[in-house]
């Protein structure tokens, strides 16, 4: 985990620069502040030929883009000032940090330029439907990278108590691997399933085994349904009860499109996580 990209949309994510540092910290990490400004016109339907670019539009679409793109700039670099990190140069042992900008919708650069870091730094989207969730799901879907997503309020630590979310899945095996440099490194892992949340697949206790090979202090456990309580609904009061801060989950073992229209574990983690977790498909 030494290349870290932290995806600034304006000067709001504070939050999400909070939590890349404790990544860059706890990994000697260069963080990689990057804001992506669209360049895509505005289009105005009606008139003979159907529809047309209308240039005041255009203006003020690009002109709250370009303070949304020095309000990140500003906070990236007071941030990084404040908390000692320095900003370009070459990286040493610990934590630095430099400033990105590019073309193009934010999503989409997200997806492509993340191919070639070790973990793509989000936020957490706040509602359905946002930039901030296109921006998750082009993470998860075309950089072929883990993702981090990053919770509304930062916690004092993370890594440290680890929760995997096992459902036996392609996916969530994936994220394991993805996440080792953090789980090598946690006090303590739990690798829990629910009941309900299961595809056919080795157990939790099959892969806190392969973990505890690896010197990671793993435990595996089953989780029983309780309360008409859902797999994600489970996954998240187990992760709060072992006051964990990082949780490990494959994202979308079923598909999205049946997730955003029946729900699932995925689809609940992503909106209402508190803690940082790693994604990944």
């Amino acid at each position: 985990m030494r290349t870290l990209l932290a995806v600034v949309s304006d000067g709001t994510a504070a939050p999400l620069l909070d939590t890349a540092l404790l990544v860059a910290r706890r990994f000697g990490a260069r963080i990689v502040g990057l804001n992506a400004l669209t360049s895509e016109y505005a289009v105005v339907f009606g008139g003979e030929m159907g529809f047309s670019i209308s240039s005041e539009v255009d203006r003020t679409l690009e002109r709250e883009g370009q303070d949304r793109r020095e309000q990140a700039r500003a906070l990236f670099s007071s941030f990084m000032r404040l908390h000692g990190v320095p900003v370009g140069g070459a990286a040493g042992d610990g934590p630095s940090a430099e400033w990105r900008e590019e073309s193009g919708r934010q999503n989409a650069v997200t997806g492509t330029l993340g191919r070639v870091f070790d973990l793509i730094a989000v936020e957490r989207p706040a509602k359905l439907a946002s930039l901030a969730e296109a921006t998750l799901e082009d993470a998860l879907f075309e950089s072929g990278r883990p993702v981090l997503m990053t919770p509304p309020v930062p916690l004092a630590s993370i890594g440290e108590q680890v929760l995997v979310a096992w459902n036996g899945s392609t996916e969530t095996a994936r994220t394991v691997a993805f996440a080792m440099p953090f789980l090598k490194r946690a006090k303590s892992v739990q690798v829990v399933s629910v009941e309900g949340g299961m595809t056919p697949g080795p157990s939790a206790a099959d892969l806190a085994a392969t973990l505890s090979r690896h010197g990671i202090a793993a435990i595996g456990r089953h989780v029983a349904a309780r309360d008409r309580r859902t797999p994600g609904e489970l996954y998240l009061d187990e992760a709060k009860a072992i006051g964990a801060d990082l949780m490990v989950k494959g994202a979308y073992t079923q598909s999205r499109l049946r997730q955003m229209i029946f729900g699932g574990a995925t689809r609940h983690i992503i909106m209402e996580a508190t803690m940082p977790v790693i994604l990944a498909h």
